[in-house]
C-alpha cells in the first residue's frame, strides 16, 4: 500500500504523538461553542497548531461522527490546475495510518498526482484535530485545488455536501503579513462576505485558499446552506507579534 508520510509534523504540529494528542485535546478542551447539529461543513485555518490551532479546535468541536471526510485546500508549493487527489492509499501522521476514499475519488472523477501532495500543508494539519475528534473509520478524501473556477469546485464539492456520511473540511487562512490592525479590518470584512455567501467578493489577497474557498460558498448558496461565524482571530491574538501577522476564521456552513 502506497503511503503518504507526513512533511510538516515537528514543524507545524508536535512530531512525537504523546504531545501531539494533548496538543490537540488542549486546543478542542477551550472551545466553549457547542452547535445543536453537526455541520456538513467546515472552513478552518491551516497554519502550525500554536498559531491556528485555537481558531481551527472551534470548528473540529463541532464534528463527532462521520464516514468520510474531504479535505480541500490550496497547494502553495506544487501549482495545481484544477482539483486533485493524491495516488496515495493512506495518509500517515503521528497518530496513525488514515485511508483514502479510493471510491469516492474515483466517483468525483478526479485527476490523481501525488507530487503536489507530498509537502503540502493545508490538508496535512487537519488530520491530528480529524483523527482525535472523530471516532474510528472514517476515510479521508484530500483535494488540493488550484486555479479553478468557482462552479469547478461547486460542482466537485455538492454531492459531497449532500451525503450525509460526509463532512468537507475547507482549509484556508485569511489575510497575510499585514500590521495587526490592518489585518483586522481586512479579516472582518472577509467573514462578512463568508457569511453572507458572497463568494463573488472574496479577491485572491482575502485568503490563500481564495479558489476553493470561492467554489464551496458558491455550493452552499446552491443548496440553500446557511454559515455561521465560529471564531476570527490573526496569529498576534494567539501566538506571534503584531507587526506582520496571519488571519484566521473558523465557520460552519449549514444544511
Amino acid at each position: 500500500m502506497a503511503v503518504r508520510e507526513p512533511a510538516v509534523a515537528g514543524r507545524f504540529y508536535a512530531a512525537d504523538p504523546d504531545e501531539l494528542r494533548r496538543e490537540v485535546q488542549d486546543h478542542l478542551a477551550g472551545v466553549t461553542l457547542a452547535l445543536p447539529d453537526q455541520p456538513p461543513a467546515v472552513i478552518v485555518p491551516h497554519a502550525g497548531h500554536m498559531y491556528s490551532g485555537p481558531v481551527a479546535a472551534t470548528a473540529y468541536a463541532q464534528l463527532h461522527t462521520a464516514q468520510r471526510v474531504v479535505v480541500a485546500g490550496p497547494a502553495h508549493y506544487v501549482p495545481v490546475a484544477g482539483l486533485v487527489a493524491p495516488r496515495a492509499q493512506a495518509w500517515r501522521t503521528p497518530l496513525g495510518l488514515v485511508e483514502i476514499d479510493e471510491g469516492g475519488i474515483g466517483d468525483a472523477g478526479l485527476p490523481r498526482d501525488d507530487y503536489p501532495h507530498a509537502p503540502e500543508h493545508s490538508l496535512e494539519v487537519q488530520l491530528p484535530f480529524l483523527q482525535e475528534q472523530l471516532a474510528p473509520g472514517w476515510r479521508l478524501l484530500p483535494i488540493l485545488v488550484g486555479r479553478a473556477g468557482p462552479s469547478e469546485v461547486a460542482d466537485a464539492l455538492e454531492p459531497f455536501l449532500a451525503d450525509p456520511g460526509t463532512v468537507v473540511v475547507l482549509s484556508t487562512d485569511l489575510s497575510h503579513y499585514h500590521r495587526y490592525e490592518t489585518a483586522v479590518g481586512q479579516d472582518r470584512a472577509t467573514a462578512q462576505r463568508i457569511v453572507s455567501g458572497d463568494w463573488q467578493g472574496i479577491a485572491d489577497d482575502d485568503a490563500c485558499g481564495a479558489y476553493p474557498l470561492r467554489g464551496l460558498l458558491l455550493a452552499a448558496q446552491r443548496m440553500g446552506g446557511a454559515i455561521v461565524q465560529l471564531d476570527l482571530r490573526n496569529s498576534g491574538d494567539t501566538a506571534g507579534p503584531h507587526d506582520r501577522v496571519v488571519g484566521y476564521g473558523a465557520f460552519a456552513v449549514g444544511p
